[in-house]
């Protein structure tokens, strides 16, 4: 069971800066000389802005070791824990790192910033923790100042707080179980930012095993059917396959697919659950206990949305797809020669 974690007393102690570019590209690794300077104020506002984007992510491990597997990730991060006053010189290590994994073409150059974060409580403990976040688009900002008495407009590019593209906080707690590390990557391509930079596992716990296999059931229902589907039918697979998430306490692959039921549905989600394996690198278990939180929360985000080419787009949410058998009908108006469905409620909310 995760320990809770809560950043309201946390504050930035150290910052150290870094432009990476794709060494694919030519493009250059440029480092800070010094640590950035900020008035106290600017540290709390900093701080906020560093944290905002880890609140609610998924927890993951980022072990140790020696030798060949070890992982560069987790000394730099013991290094900076233990030795804060060599911040600056093991931020310069973590860029090149960095700098070294970004060979691959679709990466972009950014804006590094590397931080040594203090006060993070998990489960009652006061930790360190070190903050890694890459910016790699820049947001266009109006500034109005005062010159001599009258008033000039400038426009400047910087980095928006809500849309910084990847970051990594790992935190000193369970060192010797693989620190507790949280990430995200607004690309989507995970594998680089959480496999080849940071090297870090996703605890393989009920809740995670819940999520991954709610997402794979309705990526399932979206690219795994025939293109000629219709969006009622897509939305009827996704919600028999979570309804079976959500009304059972334990996963068995045999069972799932009984309540699919039908022989070419089952032939056609086994091909995909292993092309879903192979292109996000995650592989699922056939048994595991379920997550009845994360079961239910897939089932209540399950949407229906059905595009008509006169214009009209219907939304059908899980509850409504339960009892579309009875509360939706679709026929053929020949007058017209146009297709029509009828939706039956009690009343408008």
């Amino acid at each position: 069971m995760p320990h809770p974690v809560s950043f309201s007393e946390a504050g930035l102690s150290g910052l150290a800066l870094a432009k990476v570019g794709n060494p694919l590209r030519g493009e250059p690794l440029l480092t800070s000389r010094d640590l950035c300077r900020f008035a106290e104020g600017e540290a709390d506002l900093l701080t906020g802005c560093f944290l905002k984007p880890f609140r609610s992510l998924e927890l993951h491990r980022l072990a140790g070791g020696r030798g060949p597997g070890s992982n560069p990730l987790f000394e730099y991060a013991s290094a900076v824990f233990d030795r804060p006053e060599e911040l600056l010189g093991t931020a310069t290590e973590i860029s090149k790192h960095l700098y070294a994994k970004s060979h691959h073409p679709n990466i972009k150059p950014g804006d590094l910033c590397i931080s040594l974060i203090e006060g993070i409580v998990v489960g009652g403990e006061a930790v360190r923790a070190l903050c890694v976040i890459k910016s790699e688009s820049k947001v266009p900002f109006l500034q109005i100042a005062e010159t001599d008495g009258d008033l000039t407009l400038t426009t400047q590019q910087g980095i928006h707080p809500d849309k910084i593209d990847k970051g990594c906080l790992v935190v000193d707690h369970e060192r010797d179980e693989g620190y507790a590390t949280y990430l995200f990557d607004r690309s989507g391509n995970t594998q680089f930012w959480n496999r080849d930079f940071a090297g870090a596992a996703p605890v393989r716990d009920e809740g995670y095993l819940t999520r991954r296999f709610g997402e794979l059931c309705v990526d399932f229902a979206h690219r795994g059917l025939p293109p000629e589907t219709g969006e009622e039918r897509r939305m009827e697979v996704a919600n028999r396959a979570l309804t079976y998430l959500d009304d059972n306490d334990e996963f068995d692959i045999g069972a799932f697919e009984e309540a699919l039921e039908e022989p070419d549905l089952i032939e056609k989600f086994s091909a995909f659950r292993e092309h879903y394996e192979g292109e996000t690198g995650t592989e699922l278990d056939d048994r595991f206990t379920l997550s009845q939180a994360e079961a239910s929360r897939a089932k209540r985000s399950l949407k229906g949305k059905l595009k008509l080419d006169t214009g009209a787009e219907l939304r059908f949410s899980s509850a409504f797809i339960d009892q579309s058998d009875t509360l939706l009908e679709r026929g053929f108006d020949e007058a017209k020669g146009m297709s029509f469905m009828k939706i039956y409620f009690g009343e408008e909310l």
